[in-house]
């Protein structure tokens, strides 16, 4: 059995188990880190079960690089009293068990690859858009990290703003692809949540098309088999089939596959795991810090 953490900016998931049929979870809010990880250090002490490793999906900017001194932290978040915070470490040290640390959409992108919608595919791409934007990528079989990870949310693409005003929320970058579109941007724009918006409002056509330049972007560099989007925003499912309509008017048939022409019903989906992909990522990522498992969703890879 193996403990998961899909740590979020307001609620850490918590799960014991060790696939999808037999994992049981609960939720508690994130507060400071010394009672958040307490809280959740507590939980695995607390359970009937005993866990052999912690699998850790964690918001960012996290540090992923073996060997660094700050290996396992979240580092430059803004997240208020989050910054520099060891998380992997802490958890290791207070349970005694090997820690597996990832990105929070990295995690996703492995447990969709693993046991959803990217099941199968040995390249894949899981989006979230909702607080934040945010993406993992499976290539061939691996998880991309690079340099540090991926920060596909940060991405410019072209802000047209004698028809779109709106500057953008990103403290960093104004009108990034999250400062545009995630659900506070959303907010911000139209002074009502994503979640609130009727269907036949303005923005979603904007949204759609914000969404569809950064994807246009991912499929030209990386390529991917499948395009898995989720988070609070894609809750909607009438956004949908305004992305492929104007992912299919961007693309205009350039990349000759069935997928993104006359399949992209089946190329642009919602996560098969539901709102579990975190969680069940990081129940793999406790899987591979044990080695039970090869390190890749291509059983003849290594991660």
């Amino acid at each position: 059995m193996f403990g998961a953490i899909e740590a979020g900016g307001t609620k850490f998931v918590l799960g014991i188990g060790s696939n999808p049929g037999n994992l049981t979870t609960i939720q508690i809010p994130t507060t400071t880190p010394g009672s958040t990880i307490a809280e959740a250090v507590a939980f695995f002490r607390n359970s009937s079960e005993e866990i052999e490793a912690v699998g850790i999906g964690s918001f960012g900017p996290v540090d992923l690089r073996p060997g660094s001194p700050t290996y396992g932290f979240i580092t430059s978040t803004p997240k208020e009293g989050w910054n520099n915070c060891d998380l992997a470490g802490s958890i290791a040290k207070a349970l005694g068990v090997p820690v597996g640390f990832d990105t929070d959409v990295n995690a996703a992108a492995l447990g969709e690859a693993r046991w959803g919608a990217g099941m199968g595919l040995t390249d894949c791409l899981y989006i979230t858009v909702g607080t934040g934007i945010g993406g993992g990528a499976i290539v061939n079989g691996l998880i991309l990290h690079g340099l540090v990870h991926p920060e596909m949310g940060h991405i410019r693409i072209p802000h047209d703003r004698s028809s779109d005003p709106f500057p953008g929320i990103c403290p960093f970058h104004g009108d990034c692809l999250e400062g545009l579109a995630s659900g506070p941007a959303m907010l911000a724009r139209w002074g009502i949540s994503a979640q609130q918006l009727q269907e036949n409002h303005e923005g979603w056509r904007l949204e759609a098309h914000y969404l569809a330049l950064g994807l246009v972007t991912w499929v030209c560099i990386l390529s991917p088999q499948r395009i898995i989007l989720g988070g609070g925003v894609m809750q909607r499912p009438h956004l949908f089939p305004l992305i492929q309509n104007e992912f299919s008017a961007l693309i205009n048939r350039y990349i000759k596959a069935h997928e993104l022409n006359e399949g992209l019903c089946d190329y642009i989906v919602s996560p098969g795991l539901g709102n579990r992909s975190g969680v069940l990522g990081a129940l793999a990522l406790a899987e591979r810090a044990l080695g039970k498992t090869q390190q890749s969703t291509n059983p003849d890879k290594d991660i």
